[in-house]
């Protein structure tokens, strides 16, 4: 059921994204009075699932979902309809068009990309308004995983800034020690101020880590696993775990580290419900693990929020920064991928985009998610790759620049090379999905 759930929202999402691309296309194409021949979801070799003819347009869906298109008369693209071309241009082709008209149509699907990403944004946080937990208020300190501690942090320390830039909401941390170039950072530990180096040569292994550094939080139990010594003990929901053997122990990473060191053992587990303090006697399985998960609401745990509410007003620019902040942090990613060691590997295809969606369907994280793939799709559509609308837009600037037209053999080959870089790095990336998921498979 996960499964259908994740798919479900992906191919929503794709769909959405593809259908409102293409229509940028169309609109700008028939604004500018030129035929258009095509308009499909998905693509159709061989055969579609469905079409209708409408005036002048066929529309359609494919059955190979890697995209949509549309066919306007008179252009070469990657269906290379080369008959069309051999005969005379038409007035309502393509190519028969001024420049900045055909300049127009091609960067129409970018930027109906760019402006629903804004648009999406700006209604998440008008209808959701925003909540998170500033890094001030992670009043426990933080967990730090084996990654942190080699950049010198040690789990209860209290990130205070970064390059003495105090950083807002905690979850951006980890994102900056990523993706900026952060050489110092400032703490609280034991009640003192310190200031630590960041090790040089780290970013591989921050990357790495899926969880360098998060809010350290008390242990309430939340819920049990399938097979559980401690609800078969006798623990519950909501319990506050503060001990075991009559020792204070306070958080969820310390009793799941103090664990390891009862395995077969018996303990007497301190907890703390409906206010009175009680000790239950639970055996501790071969695993060291209880099959307990902790409460991980920060608001429920008694940590002070920031939550923000947004006019409709005050949304849309809230929301244009939103899409710049997440085509920044973008290109950051992608030009960190030629710094990090087999950057390569870290590409990833429709699997590592599907499983980004929750296996709940949730509509806030559905339009978010959304959104930041609708400004990743513009920025991937406007690399100056030759069947992308990049290459294109290429072209029309060399023409426009130079008053001299590419020649149709040109144009052409070009396709075929871009439809060869495209097919090649599809195959690559949906490639390393294939052996992620493999590795995955036999290293459980």
């Amino acid at each position: 059921m996960d499964v259908i759930i994740i798919v479900s929202q992906f191919i929503l999402s794709l769909s959405i994204l593809i259908v409102l691309h293409e229509m940028g296309h169309f609109l700008a194409a028939k604004l500018f009075g030129m035929r258009v021949e095509k308009f499909y979801l998905f693509f159709n070799p061989g055969f579609s699932l469905f079409k209708i003819k409408k005036g002048e347009t066929e529309y359609g869906l494919g059955w190979l979902p890697l995209g949509g298109y549309v066919k306007i008369s008179g252009m070469i693209d990657e269906s290379m309809d080369k008959e069309q071309m051999k005969q005379p241009p038409q007035p309502w082709e393509f190519r028969s068009k001024p420049a900045w008209q055909r300049l127009i149509v091609m960067i129409g699907g970018v930027t109906v990309n760019l402006i629903l990403g804004v648009i999406i944004y700006a209604c998440v946080v008008y209808i959701y308004g925003e909540q998170y937990l500033p890094a001030k208020n992670a009043k426990y300190g933080i967990v730090a995983d084996s990654t942190a501690i080699e950049l010198g942090l040690n789990s209860g320390d209290k990130i205070l800034s970064l390059d003495n830039q105090e950083i807002d909401n905690f979850n951006q941390i980890p994102l900056k020690l990523i993706l900026d170039d952060v050489s110092t950072i400032q703490i609280e530990r034991d009640g003192e101020n310190m200031e630590l180096a960041v090790p040089t040569g780290m970013k591989d292994k921050m990357v790495n880590s899926k969880r360098m550094i998060t809010p350290r939080i008390p242990f309430v139990i939340a819920q049990f696993a399938k097979e559980s010594e401690a609800k078969a003990a006798g623990l519950k929901k909501r319990d506050r775990i503060v001990g075991i053997n009559d020792s204070t122990i306070l958080f969820f990473d310390q009793f799941k580290d103090a664990l390891q060191s009862y395995k077969g053992d018996a303990i007497l587990v301190n907890i703390i419900r409906d206010d009175k303090e009680e000790r239950i006697k639970v055996t501790v399985p071969e695993s060291g693990l209880l099959g307990i998960a902790p409460l991980g609401d920060y608001e429920e745990l008694g940590f002070e929020m920031n939550t923000i509410e947004y006019s409709f007003l005050a949304s849309i620019p809230r929301g244009m920064e939103k899409a710049y902040e997440t085509l920044n942090n973008y290109i950051k990613q992608i030009k960190l991928l030629f710094v990090l060691d087999k950057g390569y590997e870290k590409l990833g295809g429709f699997i590592t985009i599907a499983k980004i969606f929750p296996s709940e369907w949730e509509w806030e994280f559905f339009w978010n998610i959304t959104a930041f793939l609708s400004l990743v799709l513009a920025l991937m559509n406007i690399l100056p790759i030759p069947a992308l609308d990049g290459g294109h837009v290429m072209f029309l600037l060399y023409e426009m620049i130079s008053g001299k037209k590419p020649s149709e053999k040109v144009m052409e080959w070009s396709t075929y090379v871009g439809i060869a870089i495209l097919l090649t790095l599809m195959l690559f990336v949906n490639g390393n999905d294939v052996i992620r998921e493999v590795k995955n498979y036999f290293a459980q």
